[in-house]
């Protein structure tokens, strides 16, 4: 059997070495969407079981909150019954009432000895009905309470498994939504010093490549319910009659935005900061401050008179 020399073992080795890995072929926008879709579905359902579960807690929290109240009024029956019976135990106690032995050998009319007799069996039997009752209510509302007790103890560790659960989907769904984000890369040529060759508006809204580009990534990904505002004729010295610009409403007619709606505004705001080299991005105004991808930071900028002048309303990105 032949050994290959020690020169052979070292080409071969030096062979192997350059031969280029072989990558695994990135996911296309198509089949990220896909993974994202499915991944949303699974999140609704999570929020929909999370939603149904406080429901189900809710009712259990009222039923053992009924059951108490329910106590609390057979307890008020009991004791105002307990206490006419006291009542009437000390008054016959008092008066010398005589017992049932002694009615009967007291020599007294039978229809009045027969009518007393009855009244006390009546109210003996009262007493004895009023404590079954109680015991029942008491009992039931006991019981009532454990289940309540158990339920509540069921749910919370099921509320609190959905809501780990929901918050493991929403961040694997922030991370589907950044890899199509890096999918893309802003059209056009871009100069040595990080800046980019500037594009002409095209089409209907008359917004350029890097522009429409942006715009469409943000409304994939956030809700602009209030509209997207982009090409003005208005010569004012910005990037909005080139083309350049676009304002994403938050709210409506100058109103100022919700928390929720602001709390948009600064997911927008910062998902344009994160990707501005990327997509040329040259500038964001938010709240009455503006970021510049040259500075990399916020600067406090001057009070224009309103919540739409001072970009309260609005982030507003310009490209480059």
């Amino acid at each position: 059997m032949a050994v290959a020399s020690p020169a052979a073992v070292i080409v071969a080795v030096i062979v192997l070495a350059a031969a280029p890995a072989v990558a695994e072929p990135k996911p296309s926008v198509k089949q990220l969407k896909k993974e994202l879709a499915s991944l949303q579905k699974g999140s609704d359902q999570l929020i929909t079981d999370y939603y149904n579960s406080r429901v189900a807690h809710q009712k259990a929290e009222r039923a053992e909150k009924a059951a108490r109240e329910k106590l609390a009024a057979a307890q008020d029956v009991y004791d105002r019954h307990s206490t006419e019976l006291r009542a009437m135990a000390v008054a016959r106690y008092m008066g010398g009432d005589p017992g049932p032995m002694a009615l009967l050998g007291g020599g007294q009319d039978p229809s009045t000895l027969l009518s007393r007799m009855a009244l006390t069996q009546q109210v003996i039997d009262e007493e004895e009905a009023m404590l079954r009752g109680y015991a029942q209510v008491r009992d039931a509302r006991k019981q009532a309470e454990q289940e309540a007790a158990a339920r509540a103890e069921e749910l919370e560790r099921t509320l609190g498994d959905l809501e780990e659960r929901k918050k493991k989907a929403e961040k694997q769904i922030e991370k589907i939504k950044d890899r199509i984000d890096l999918l893309y890369t802003a059209p056009g040529i871009r100069r040595p010093d990080g800046t980019w060759v500037p594009q002409l508006p095209q089409g209907a809204d008359n917004i350029t490549p890097r522009m429409a580009l942006v715009k469409k990534l943000i409304q994939e990904r956030f809700e602009v319910p209030y509209g997207i505002g982009c090409y003005r004729a208005i010569q004012d010295g910005g990037e909005h009659p080139l083309g350049r610009a676009c304002d994403f409403m938050l709210s409506r007619g100058g109103s100022f935005p919700s928390p929720a709606e602001q709390r948009r505004g600064d997911e927008i705001a910062a998902w344009a900061i994160k990707n501005a080299r990327r997509l040329g991005i040259m500038y964001v105004i938010y709240r009455q401050r503006i970021w510049h991808v040259r500075t990399g930071s916020w600067r406090t900028m001057s009070d224009r008179g309103g919540t739409t002048a001072n970009h309260y309303d609005h982030p507003h990105i310009s490209v480059y």
